[in-house]
């Protein structure tokens, strides 16, 4: 593995880095909150940027997942206009180039967006002009590809499906499907006809799947076609770790590895919706060093206050990661990407091997 070094935030910012979750209705800058809100009449605990800030903040780092999701009202209440998802869209770009992520994955719920009529169409049609928008002016290059959620809590999955394959024939930067909201009673099968849609029309899936009842949640995932799991974080409810130098697998898990299927971990957000009791008893490094794929995630970025360095950073020195292990953390996502082949093959042999060749 190397020598164990301290990684600095510095090296984190400047390496390239690949991000595959995160939410664009979580990851807005206050001070768009609160311009857009003004814009519409939507009102905010705060008008005070730092004060709303820290109002986000409070509502994750409660450990209250009621507190938690009630911060989307607001981001979501102020994204029900065309020009206002584009502004959305297009800041999330500029914020991810500049803190170096070459690649992402930005996932939205179309269906969110209609509280004043917005056109699903229109919806779509904003936030991939607003992503093509940021990538050009982005400070650094970046490619932003987008995953359509529908909310695994309403019955419009099998029309967001058809929306997400209407708009991958205009633009070949949505990539895939995805269900997000309340998990627990919420399985996947409940949507089973529209994941049977995108299988048969080769859209990609991935699927949430962090809360109870944990291993039934993923398997019923992996059932429906899912290439990826959201979180995946409660994989280890069938893995035994009392011997620390011999792990055994249960039947999912030993699949999820040998398959290869990758886990989207977002190891702050875990903490703050009480999936794992805290940072430095997450089993992303764990899981890393027995051979699954897994990869540094921010969820939702206002709520979690994290960027994506941030998180790298943290991961990397809380469980004394090489260079190398960051390394594998950033190729193992770009491999489970869902960019095509050859802009796959293009950043992991051109652009994140190179970088993270040398030692730190």
């Amino acid at each position: 593995m190397g020598d164990i070094v301290r990684i600095s935030i510095d090296d984190v910012r400047a390496a390239p880095k690949v991000l595959l979750h995160d939410h664009l209705d979580g990851g807005l800058r206050p001070s768009t909150v609160i311009e857009l809100g003004d814009a519409v009449g939507h009102a905010l605990p705060s008008t005070d940027a730092t004060e709303l800030h820290r109002w986000f903040i409070r509502g994750a780092t409660s450990l209250d997942i009621l507190q938690y999701l009630e911060t989307f009202a607001h981001t979501v209440g102020v994204m029900q206009t065309a020009d206002a998802i584009e502004r959305v869209a297009y800041e999330a770009a500029l914020d991810l180039a500049a803190d170096g992520v070459v690649y992402a994955e930005l996932r939205f719920a179309p269906e969110q967006h209609q509280e004043r009529d917005l056109a699903l169409d229109a919806v779509m049609e904003a936030a991939l002009a607003g992503f093509r928008r940021g990538e050009r002016a982005a400070p650094r290059p970046i490619v932003v590809n987008t995953i359509v959620c529908a909310m695994r809590t309403a019955t419009r999955s099998e029309e967001i499906v058809d929306l997400a394959l209407r708009w991958r024939e205009r633009d070949d930067h949505v990539v895939a499907f995805d269900i997000a909201g309340a998990e627990t009673g919420w399985p996947p099968s409940l949507h089973a006809n529209a994941f049977r849609r995108a299988r048969h029309e080769q859209l990609h899936i991935t699927v949430h799947a962090s809360e109870p009842p944990d291993r039934e949640l993923i398997a019923d995932a992996l059932a429906h076609g899912a290439e990826r799991i959201g979180h995946g974080v409660r994989i280890t409810a069938d893995i035994d770790r009392r011997d620390p130098t011999e792990w055994r697998l249960g039947r999912l898990a030993r699949s999820v590895l040998e398959r290869g299927i990758h886990l989207e971990m977002a190891p702050s957000c875990h903490v703050h919706v009480g999936a794992v009791a805290s940072f430095d008893r997450h089993p992303i490094a764990e899981l890393l060093r027995q051979g699954f794929s897994v990869g540094v995630n921010t969820d939702n970025r206002l709520m979690s206050e994290v960027s994506v360095s941030s998180e790298v950073h943290r991961v990397a020195n809380t469980f004394a990661l090489t260079w190398h292990e960051v390394g594998q953390l950033q190729r193992h996502a770009m491999r489970s990407s869902f960019a095509s082949w050859e802009l796959r093959r293009h950043l992991l042999d051109d652009v994140l091997t190179p970088a993270y060749a040398s030692a730190r």
